[in-house]
């Protein structure tokens, strides 16, 4: 029985498709096939993330790390818990992703990097805790 191939790496040679992070998780963007005639216009990493977008908890969220960060020392860090805390109040848990998907759109803009254990880690695969810092 005959299988089909999968397309090959020289379909999208790596130089003539650049690195992308989802303008609503930060995550980054992996490249897929499918992708390939609209590749410039791809904004989201998922369905979800489509639907999910920015909004104005997510614009707080990244202010108030960037005030959080401002009132500190230029090489303090911070949690994401304590931008969640700052807006949510009693409910701040459940801003906890969104705070850290905010960390990730500042990284990606070039705003802030995520640590753990003192060194700088991908936010796109950073699991558990995680610190804020402004870039030195």
């Amino acid at each position: 029985m005959a299988h089909r191939q999968r397309a090959s790496a020289s379909s999208d040679p790596a130089g003539e498709r650049s690195e992308k992070t989802c303008a609503s998780c930060g995550r980054r963007i992996e490249w897929r096939a499918k992708w390939a005639d609209n590749w410039d216009a791809v904004k989201y990493c998922s369905d979800a993330c489509r639907a999910h977008r920015v909004d104005d908890t997510d614009r707080q969220l990244e202010d108030t790390i960037g005030t959080l960060l401002a009132a500190r020392a230029q090489d303090a860090t911070t949690c994401p818990s304590d931008a969640a805390r700052a807006i949510g109040g009693d409910e701040w848990r459940d801003l906890m992703e969104p705070a850290r998907r905010a960390a990730r759109r500042m990284v990606a803009r070039g705003e802030l990097q995520i640590t753990q254990g003192g060194s700088v880690v991908d936010p796109s695969t950073a699991k558990g805790p995680i610190r804020l810092r402004r870039p030195r």
